[in-house]
């Protein structure tokens, strides 16, 4: 058979670095017992550091005190960790008061109050916060700010203006080196073996992909894809079979079928792109963030591929000098328990001028209990930061002070949508594209 040369499209070519996931792998970290005390303790001394920096060129003319060194109506500048005094925060107490109580506890979705106050706290002790300028609805345990008020007689601090860190230094982003559109596509939740899975709509995925099309020009669209990432949730296990008894060979065969047709997908992506895979929630990987990545040996088609990449969530990385950093939705979805917002997108652009990824961690998120570094500070500003498996797509490009540019991304689930984004390396635009089929 021959083939007609002017139908044929080359796959267009990318130079691919994996950055800062040493920062998210618990290799030499051992646990002895330790609290979360310490991660607390070298999170607040490096945002201070930043904050102090800032405070001049905030509000020269005042001092900057520490709460115990706060007097009674003399403005002044105080930075430390905020706790947010949660009504409605589940406690692990209830449990036990559920069995002596006639009324049962309301689990809501999202555990907000109007009581809710917020409480600044440094090593030298804490103050409760008042005034308007602060928003309880917005902010959560963790975030560390620098707060311009004063002390009543009362022993609370009034707030009359916040400090954030604000967006950090960003590298230069090169104009001139791309002339032409190259695409990263970005997909998450394919829960494969869940009951709404859908074996056709991953095909059809895969064959985009791989350009196994007969559309030229979808064909076209396939040759710019230099990048596939997989941001969580690629499998769902039957519920019924994780009781944690010993399993029949039968159940373990069921068990093992999500994974093996995991490995079948990347196989052929693997074979003509680069792909990275990251763990999300329902993966078998551990629970706490950072998570680690998903053991090679599950994957014995794709691994042999120097394309295949097992990553840690969060994840970060450069393709043609684009840098990419994305989490699997875990940080996110969190926030939206303990805090309001008009969208998810609303939730990313606070984390990233916050400089944090999971500030909810560990308070109501879990996470490695680090003894001397908290990997989650975001110390240089992403191009592109997403985040995986939400409800619908949704983007955005923010703008910071010192010029930074980033495209904030709200991944969809695919297994839900049929819906994967594609980001432009040349200009930062994205858009979705749909596999969805109807019968």
């Amino acid at each position: 058979m021959e083939i007609d040369s002017e139908k044929t499209h080359e796959r267009k070519q990318s130079d691919y670095t994996s950055l800062q996931d040493e920062r998210f792998e618990i290799q030499k970290d051992m646990y002895r017992g330790q609290q979360y005390s310490q991660i607390y303790f070298v999170r607040l001394h490096l945002m201070r550091t930043l904050l102090y920096s800032l405070a001049p060129s905030w509000k020269p003319h005042l001092p900057v005190c520490k709460v115990l060194g706060l007097e009674e109506g003399k403005e002044c500048i105080i930075v430390g960790t905020l706790f947010k005094h949660m009504k409605l925060k589940p406690c692990v107490l209830d449990e036990y008061s559920k069995e002596r109580s006639v009324t049962p506890l309301v689990k809501p979705h999202n555990f907000m109050h109007p009581d809710d106050s917020l409480i600044l706290e440094d090593e030298s002790g804490r103050v409760k916060l008042g005034g308007s300028a602060l928003s309880p609805p917005v902010y959560v345990t963790g975030v560390v700010v620098a707060l311009h008020g004063k002390e009543t007689s009362a022993g609370e601090f009034v707030v009359e203006d916040v400090l954030e860190a604000g967006l950090p230094p960003q590298l230069e982003r090169p104009l001139d080196h791309l002339k032409e559109d190259k695409y990263v596509l970005l997909v998450s939740g394919l829960s494969i073996g869940s009951n709404s899975s859908n074996p056709l709509l991953f095909q059809l995925l895969v064959d985009h992909i791989t350009g196994h099309v007969s559309d030229d020009e979808e064909l076209g669209l396939a040759a710019q894809i230099v990048h596939v990432v997989i941001a969580g949730n690629s499998v769902e296990f039957p519920r019924k079979l994780l009781t944690g008894q010993n399993m029949a060979s039968k159940d373990q065969s069921t068990l093992y079928e999500p994974i093996k047709e995991l490995d079948i997908m990347l196989n052929q992506i693997a074979a003509g792109v680069s792909v990275d895979i990251m763990p999300g929630l329902n993966d078998p990987a551990n629970f706490a963030l950072p998570q680690q990545p998903l053991n090679r040996c599950l994957f014995p088609g794709s691994a042999p591929y120097n394309t295949f990449r097992s990553c840690t969530n969060p994840h970060s990385f450069d393709v043609d000098n684009i840098r990419f950093l994305g989490t699997s939705g875990q940080n996110i979805d969190d926030l939206d328990k303990y805090s309001e917002a008009e969208s998810k997108l609303d939730f990313v652009e606070r984390t990233l001028r916050w400089r944090h990824l999971a500030p909810t961690a560990p308070n109501t998120l879990g996470c490695y209990p680090f003894t001397d570094r908290d990997p989650f500070l975001i110390e240089t500003c992403p191009h592109v930061y997403f985040v995986g498996n939400q409800d619908k797509y949704d983007s955005r490009l923010v703008k910071g002070s010192e010029g930074q540019l980033v495209r904030l991304i709200c991944i969809p689930k695919f297994c839900e949508t049929g819906v994967a984004v594609a980001v432009n390396l040349r200009n930062l635009e994205c858009h979705t594209r749909s596999f969805n089929i109807q019968l």
